[in-house]
């Protein structure tokens, strides 16, 4: 899989000029933007350490953490060749996999210790970003490498495809810089679909088990989305961007999925009837009349402001309820699984304990 040539042209009626490629300093200017806006790589990742030592006397070039407590090793290509800038970064990755929530905690400590606007808690920093809670147990429980290069020699792309394809969660950010009348403009490529890094990164946690073939969904109950509304309609849903949207095509017509309300508790389980559209494309009959969320919903907004954009769109999947029952007698233990990506194939222990119990509550086959 060959990376694909970005090119930036300037059109100003007939006049077409093609804009200046030019090349940035690696090491320490594209570290810099990256490392003050993270943003630039994805926008759902939360910067928490830069130059991080490492007990084989190394240093990753920048550390972050995304809303579902997942790690990401972030190396810059920088003079190193495409080989040696991959094995180490698998060679990170073996060191951060056994990183605890108090290691990773002393690591942002560091890192904000010199950068003064930062002065922040790991736990008020990630709030602050991603508005939920940081729970130690999700911390760390997956990780993913991604490298950031200008360019990879063929051998060495064929190497990072083939790890992907054997459920390495590692992939390659392209950067690709031009720059007119002293501004400089960054384009940016992925290499593999980051959904599929995603996808792979579950299956490192540190207790896996055979994936039991049920989804679990993380269903934000609040200003944006109802679960009120969810439970009378039947469908679970996700938006206000694309990290949290895109999770749900993975769910197909006839999958089973258990819903939780972060911070609240299981609240039900039920089987997929469509696949994920946009809710201003979802109906469902009242009265005899074919309605959309928005024509029937009071109690949430559904990111209508975001109609337009796909990208943040709220999207919905419909969904038949075995069981479902309101916030108030949701079902929470000690020991369930839990965590931020809308949908997903957890692989813990705890999910299977999670899914055990719950069909013993509810009387579930």
């Amino acid at each position: 899989m060959l990376a694909i040539k970005h090119g930036i042209w300037r059109v100003s009626g007939s006049d077409v000029r093609l804009v200046k490629n030019v090349t940035l300093d690696l090491e320490i200017e594209l570290e810099e933007i990256i490392q003050s806006n993270p943003a630039v790589l994805d926008d759902n990742w939360l910067i928490i350490g830069r130059q991080v030592l490492t007990e084989f006397n190394t240093y990753i070039d920048l550390l972050a953490i995304d809303n579902s407590g997942s790690i990401i090793i972030i190396e810059l290509k920088k003079h190193k060749t495409s080989r040696e800038v991959v094995a180490q970064g698998l060679d990170y990755a073996s060191w951060v996999k056994g990183l605890s929530a108090s290691q990773i905690s002393v690591i942002y400590e560091s890192y904000i210790a010199k950068y003064p606007k930062y002065q922040h808690s790991l736990e008020d920093a990630y709030y602050n970003k991603f508005k939920v809670k940081l729970e130690e147990e999700n911390i760390n429980h997956s990780h993913q490498i991604v490298i950031v290069a200008a360019e990879l020699d063929s051998s060495t792309e064929r190497i990072v495809e083939y790890l992907s394809d054997s459920l390495i969660p590692i992939n390659v950010i392209f950067f690709t810089v031009f720059e007119e009348d002293s501004t400089k403009y960054i384009s940016r490529a992925w290499m593999i679909d980051p959904q599929e890094t995603l996808d792979n990164a579950s299956n490192v946690v540190k207790d896996k088990e055979p994936w039991n073939g049920e989804y679990y969904v993380s269903f934000g109950d609040g200003t944006n989305r109802s679960w009120s509304d969810a439970l009378t309609y039947g469908f679970i849903s996700g938006g206000g961007g694309e990290w949290y949207s895109r999770t749900l095509n993975q769910l197909s017509i006839g999958d089973r999925v258990w819903a939780n309300i972060p911070g609240v508790g299981y609240v039900g389980v039920g089987t997929v009837t469509d696949t994920a559209k946009k809710a201003d494309e979802v109906f469902f009959p009242q009265d005899g009349v074919e309605q959309t969320i928005y024509q029937l919903s009071s109690k949430a907004n559904y990111f209508k402001e975001f109609l337009h954009d796909d990208d943040r769109a709220e999207f919905i999947v419909k969904v038949n309820w075995i069981q479902a029952l309101p916030a108030s007698a949701a079902v929470s233990e000690i020991g369930f699984f839990g965590n931020q990506n809308t949908v997903c194939k957890p692989r813990a222990s705890k999910w299977i304990h999670t899914i055990n119990r719950l069909k013993g509550i509810w009387h579930i086959q």
